[in-house]
């Protein structure tokens, strides 16, 4: 995996202290593909890639403020004394989050798995009621999840996939704000519970059944499929999606797996290095695609 290096300039904590009166140097925080963060003791200041609108940033913070309203482990960003959550700083948008104590689960271990089900149950519920409007900019998951074939995604053209997605959605029309991008890089535990979402970039209005599809992949076996007992958890706690069957839960995960294709690529256009246990992860998930057509 290979992280974003922006620095946290003199100029960014110069505006970081005058937006919420947060001061100091910053320590780098684990992670972060497109945005990185820096902990400032109990606030988090997160820099996103330049070019990033004002709106889109905004969005989604809205998104996960709603959530937050009804779900403590949903973490918001703070406003400013005028209301915003985004400050830009050389064309990049940056927020301030509250840190909150914690580390990555393990999705290996059967009751952090759980937990996660459980989890994202709890926030469908709570960002049902959600109407933030039209998404300024469309998010990357969205590309092909309607029928239209990707274009960014050529090479795994599937014309069955795409029709079946069509069909799907037309059948599936509840829609509610969505996190976007639920995996355990994206939730932190502590003494053996789920304690924070974090990251809400890629929020936007979906099928709650396409989350948990994608979610169930990234909780399960990377390479071998999503796990059936992730599914099973999360309805059992009363998330909104419906009954997802065999089909349905391959289908919606190899749509997921063709946005990775696209994102591998885009990555990779915008001078990412790849290493060979990145390229091989990638040919797993690949194959994968492959091994789950219907």
């Amino acid at each position: 995996m290979i992280y974003v290096q922006t620095p946290f300039t003199r100029e960014i904590r110069e505006a970081v202290a005058l937006a919420w009166g947060v001061m100091g140097e910053g320590e780098r925080l684990h992670g972060g593909e497109e945005s990185a963060a820096y902990r400032l003791d109990g606030h988090v200041v997160r820099l996103g890639p330049v070019g990033r609108s004002v709106a889109e940033a905004e969005w989604c913070h809205a998104v996960a403020r709603h959530g937050a309203a009804g779900l403590p482990e949903a973490v918001a960003p703070l406003a400013t004394p005028e209301g915003a959550t985004v400050v830009v700083v050389g064309g990049r948008p940056v927020s301030c989050w509250p840190y909150v104590e914690g580390g990555w689960p393990d999705s290996d271990v059967p009751a952090q798995r759980e937990a996660g089900a459980r989890l994202l149950a709890r926030l469908h519920r709570s960002l049902s009621g959600c109407r933030p409007g039209p998404r300024p900019v469309a998010a990357f998951q969205e590309s092909g999840l309607y029928g239209d074939p990707p274009q960014d995604a050529a090479e795994l053209a599937d014309p069955g996939l795409d029709r079946w997605l069509a069909d799907f959605h037309a059948r599936h029309p509840v829609r509610h704000p969505l996190h976007g991008d639920y995996y355990t890089g994206n939730t932190l535990a502590r003494d053996g519970r789920l304690v924070a979402v974090l990251d809400w970039d890629e929020a936007f209005v979906g099928a709650p059944e396409l989350e948990l599809a994608a979610a169930a992949l990234e909780w399960g076996d990377d390479v071998a499929g999503p796990s059936k007992e992730f599914v099973a958890a999360y309805h059992e706690e009363g998330g909104t999606a419906g009954h997802l069957d065999d089909e349905s839960l391959t289908q919606l995960v190899r749509h997921k797996l063709r946005r990775e294709y696209a994102y591998f690529h885009k990555a990779a256009r915008a001078g990412v290095a790849h290493d060979e246990e990145d390229r091989e992860y990638h040919r797993a998930r690949m194959e994968l695609f492959h091994r789950l057509r219907p």
